[in-house]
């Protein structure tokens, strides 16, 4: 209900998935991104809820029963109100706890390759955070201090002893972020690489190196950073600044890949990161796939939907169904057509 251009909004869509078909403008990525909402109360596309409420409203209401469960998502003034099976749920946290999963794809993803690094940071944290509570925890409140610390940089002030309370929570979680995101990129890398492998059909060796910015000692480097931090009035070392190193044969996928070889890059971090959300949990995703089949030639199409697991339920939205004709594993999932905020057969 009153979600971006939707008033109100109904769908029953089976096990294997839907595909949402329509023009640009007309609502198909956000069907995607209720859905993502009630899911993992998290948006691709913004990071401030208010913002998907429909213009001329003051919150919305997002629910759902997947996994034999009613789960409820309703923003308003008050801020949420989280439910499932008719209990409230006190906190994000409690809601997640026994929440989904998801895998988000779209034209973007190719940010990953060629973007900042803040593209990659993201890839690794909602991967964490749905894999492990206590990631979720130190990312929140490592996120806390940073923004309470650099305030207090920025203040200009001498504000010493308030800033060292603060990095010791610094240090804490951001050490606890720094060897999650080790053993994540380790776990991915194999992944990943099997999956660049078949996609491109290429022997092309894909490597993934886990780069944080403080070095191994985040207490170390913020000892040695604080004449710099002063000076400049921001935290600069810590894992907000950490990287992920994307090689193709041994060189950065930024500069050497070509366009074809980025997609399949993306492409390859997205399975990897399913596999490996199935592997940890034993749950298989959702996969939301944001109008990127068009983007494809027909290898790596046919590529990645014999790579998802068959199981799995695949939302994905088109503007044509022109290329169809070449993956027949598509055209089995249904469709529906999208248009003017409606979704009709």
């Amino acid at each position: 209900m009153n979600f971006r251009c939707f008033e109100v909004l109904a769908l029953e869509v089976p096990a294997a998935g839907v595909m949402l078909v329509g023009a640009n403008a007309q609502g198909k990525t956000s069907i995607l991104e209720a859905l993502c909402v009630l899911v993992r109360l998290h948006s691709p596309r913004t990071r401030r809820l208010p913002t998907l409420a429909r213009l001329g409203t003051v919150g919305f209401g997002v629910a759902g029963d997947p996994w034999q469960q009613e789960r409820q998502v309703r923003h308003s003034r008050d801020g949420l109100l989280l439910k499932v099976d008719d209990e409230v749920r006190a906190s994000q946290g409690t809601y997640l706890d026994d929440g989904g999963l998801l895998v988000w794809m779209g034209n973007e993803d190719l940010e990953l390759i060629r973007g900042p690094g803040e593209a990659r940071r993201r890839y690794l944290d909602f991967l964490g955070t749905q894999l492990d509570p206590a990631y979720r925890r130190a990312w929140s409140r490592y996120r806390r201090a940073l923004r309470a610390k650099n305030l207090l940089l920025k203040d200009g002030r001498p504000r010493d002893a308030e800033i060292l309370s603060y990095e010791e929570i610094l240090v804490e979680n951001g050490s606890l972020l720094m060897a999650a995101r080790t053993r994540l990129v380790a776990e991915l890398t194999p992944l990943a690489a099997e999956a660049q492998l078949r996609i491109s059909g290429e022997d092309e060796p894909l490597t993934l190196h886990y780069l944080p910015a403080s070095g191994p000692d985040l207490r170390e480097a913020i000892l040695q950073a604080r004449e710099r931090e002063t000076r400049q009035r921001q935290t600069v070392v810590g894992p907000h600044r950490d990287e992920l190193g994307l090689r193709l044969h041994g060189l950065p996928a930024a500069d050497f890949a070509s366009e074809g070889q980025q997609r399949s890059l993306a492409l390859a971090l997205k399975l990897a990161q399913g596999q490996l959300l199935e592997q940890r949990s034993g749950k298989l995703p959702i996969y939301l796939m944001d109008d990127i089949f068009g983007e494809l030639d027909p290898g790596r199409r046919n590529a990645l939907m014999n790579l998802l697991p068959a199981n799995s339920q695949k939302w994905i939205t088109t503007t044509h169904l022109d290329w169809l004709k070449d993956s027949p594993a598509v055209a089995a999932i249904i469709r529906l057509r999208v248009a003017d905020g409606k979704v009709r057969q």
